[in-house]
């Protein structure tokens, strides 16, 4: 459909044109039926032609299609009005203004609806928001619209065309960043709302949002400053108190995260999201028992909970119930459940099979789940594999050579790279074990340090880092360092070193080489069947896009062996590679193996880490808690009969990766 259709009868309707608007708009559906500006216009004009019931009728066709379009839901409210039918109207407009606050239109009937039902103080409450609303600018009113009914793209034109003529606008800037957190481009709408912040140090809402945005980015001490300043006006705040428990939980402190999360449930019991998040608590702290219970009460309270039913299929030493499995097959058929809860169930039912070895149905759902999970992922493999390609051109033995030395001097990292489900929480769990070193997380320091390096404009084909490396001088690199190891002081006790087990660092060796000279890095290594297929059967909580489809997963280990062969070419000795085979086949050699790579003397608490009382967060936290066992190096030949694609894809990396 041509677009200046849409403004063509919009001038007919102001022109009050009604049959008009009417007859051109059923002319351009008969060939675009799903039209939703279109079929809203001919809503419009059949009230104005008195026609209310096929008004409302064209109304309920139009939301089977499009439920969250806020603007149906005002236009059915206007319905309601000449209707008389105040209880409707009430319904349509708060349903509108709950998916668009900005729908000033919305806010003045729900006034004078609350006060005609007797409710002042939220008859109050609308009156504020449509004043407040009145003092932002129209232009920006439009484009908050589009973005709540999901036009994002459109949206983000108009804001920064107002921005581009007009300058710094608060609303505009808010509104600005709220779609770059729609996007995951959580770097600029950081910088976005901190300027925000600063025009107006009083603006609650952008400061509530810049703290949900640090705490994307992870820097949870940062969100906490924010989360202060919040409290000191609304100490009672329910979600300040969640996002304080959250912060609190990516900083390690989990027992202070779940005696947040308990004093919430305290008004609320039948609270499924806060179960959850102390389950996951519990689990990290090894207390597994509580954690079992805590993920039952979180699927007691909402049935078609999948990520509680995958939490539970996912703790390595339990095995769901016959209810709770068949209460997961209801779930994950029922047609209601909605994409995500739905593909979590779906892994779940792949796990509760696999323990009971139906390996054909668990492979199924497995499939079903990954195809359910990459349909919603963004991810290009192409991008990973330019990145690559250019960390080779740039990285040279030759930049790398001229730069020696240069960065932070301190010894203390030991960063553990290389693919998830590679063993790198085994090796991590060992070092933990050991007087001198503390096992902190998967942080998330080199991320933002890349993120910062690449800067605002991303372009895939040629993007300017890693080329930006070549550019950096002493300085940058020793501030670079000493930015690491800040961030990585808020994870940390007084132990003279730590663990940082982030395994896509292996993409950026080269940087981590020039800003930290003296940190060791272990590169954790899978064969690559049972690390790949390890990867294709685990939902991640977020990130490792690339494990949801078997073609991704096989290029990405064979990219993974380019980069580290490339490593081991410029930076020869700098890399120390352990074997997950080899762990498992001769534990204490490899345990010598590491610490004297790290220059440490041998305990024999490091041979029987499974004693070891720490905090585990990811998906192995409890296989590292007991000894090791051999059973999990070849799971994968149970699914033997339907690997064939990714023995083929993987294709010569299943000789090459010893080598």
């Amino acid at each position: 459909m041509d677009p200046a259709e849409i403004p063509r009868l919009q001038a007919l309707l102001r022109q009050r044109q009604f049959s008009d608007v009417l007859a051109q708009a059923d002319v351009l559906l008969a060939g675009s039926p799903d039209e939703r500006e279109v079929q809203l216009l001919a809503a419009i004009a059949l009230r104005y032609l008195g026609r209310h019931t096929d008004a409302l009728d064209r109304l309920a066709a139009l939301e089977g299609r499009h439920p969250r379009f806020s603007r149906l839901h005002e236009e059915r409210g206007r319905c309601f009005i000449d209707l008389k039918q105040a209880l409707p109207a009430l319904d349509a407009f708060e349903r509108a203004v709950a998916i668009n606050h900005s729908l000033p239109g919305s806010w003045r009937m729900l006034e004078g609806l609350y006060r005609m039902t007797g409710q002042q103080d939220r008859a109050q409450l609308a009156a504020k928001q449509a004043s407040d609303l009145q003092k932002v600018p129209r232009e920006v009113l439009g484009a908050a619209s589009l973005f709540a009914d999901g036009e994002l793209e459109l949206a983000e034109r108009l804001v920064r065309d107002y921005l581009i003529q007009n300058g710094d606008q608060v609303e505009a800037m808010r509104l600005l960043a709220s779609i770059g957190i729609k996007r995951q481009v959580f770097d600029d709408a950081e910088i976005l709302l901190a300027a925000v912040l600063q025009m107006d140090p009083s603006h609650r809402a952008a400061r509530w949002e810049h703290a949900g945005v640090l705490v994307e980015l992870n820097r949870h001490q940062d969100a906490r400053r924010e989360l202060d300043l919040l409290q000191q006006d609304d100490p009672g705040n329910r979600d300040y108190k969640a996002l304080y428990a959250y912060t609190y939980a990516g900083l390690g402190e989990h027992d202070r995260a779940i005696a947040l999360y308990r004093e919430l449930l305290a008004g609320v019991p039948a609270d499924a999201e806060a179960h959850l998040s102390i389950a996951h608590a519990q689990k990290t702290l090894g207390q597994r028992d509580e954690a079992i219970a805590s993920y039952r009460k979180a699927a007691a309270d909402r049935l078609d909970f999948g990520d509680a039913y995958w939490s539970l299929a996912n703790l390595k030493t339990y095995r769901l119930t016959d209810a709770e499995l068949a209460q997961v097959r209801v779930a994950e058929s029922a047609p209601a459940t909605n994409m995500v809860d739905r593909y979590h169930l779906c892994f779940a039912l792949g796990k509760a099979l696999e323990d009971r070895g139906e390996f054909a149905e668990s492979f199924h759902f497995y499939e079903r789940g990954n195809a359910l999970k990459r349909a919603e992922s963004k991810y290009q493999a192409e991008i990973i594999e330019t990145n690559t390609r250019m960390q080779v051109e740039t990285c040279t033995r030759e930049l790398l050579d001229a730069r020696r030395g240069w960065g932070a001097p301190d010894p203390d990292p030991i960063l553990i790279v290389g693919l998830p489900r590679s063993g790198s929480t085994l090796l991590e769990q060992i070092l933990a074990s050991h007087s001198k070193v503390e096992g902190t997380q998967e942080l998330p320091l080199v991320q933002q340090m890349v993120a910062k390096l690449r800067g605002r404009e991303f372009e895939p084909g040629y993007p300017r880092y890693p080329r930006v490396l070549a550019t950096l001088k002493a300085a940058d690199c020793l501030a670079l360092g000493q930015q690491y190891l800040a961030g990585a002081r808020a994870y940390r006790s007084q132990k003279p070193y730590f663990v940082d087990k982030m395994p896509n660092n292996f993409r950026h060796v080269g940087l981590i080489h020039l800003m930290l000279p003296n940190a060791r890095i272990i590169d954790a290594r899978r064969e690559p069947m049972a690390c790949c297929f390890s990867n294709f059967k685990q939902l991640f909580a977020n990130g490792q896009e690339f494990t949801y489809c078997i073609d991704d997963i096989a290029r990405y280990y064979r990219t993974y062996l380019e980069l580290m062969a490339h490593w081991d070419r410029v930076l020869p000795g700098r890399i120390l590679r352990i074997l997950h085979e080899d762990v498992v086949n001769d534990l204490e050699g490899n345990v010598h193996r590491m610490l004297d790579f790290c220059g440490l003397p041998f305990e024999a608490q490091c041979v029987e880490f499974h004693k070891t009382q720490r905090s585990v967060r990811t998906a192995s936290s409890e296989q590292v808690r007991q000894p090791i066992y051999r059973d999990g190096l070849e799971q994968w030949k149970h699914y033997d009969p339907w690997l064939g694609p990714l023995k083929a894809a993987l294709g010569d990396a299943m000789q090459l990766w010893r080598t």
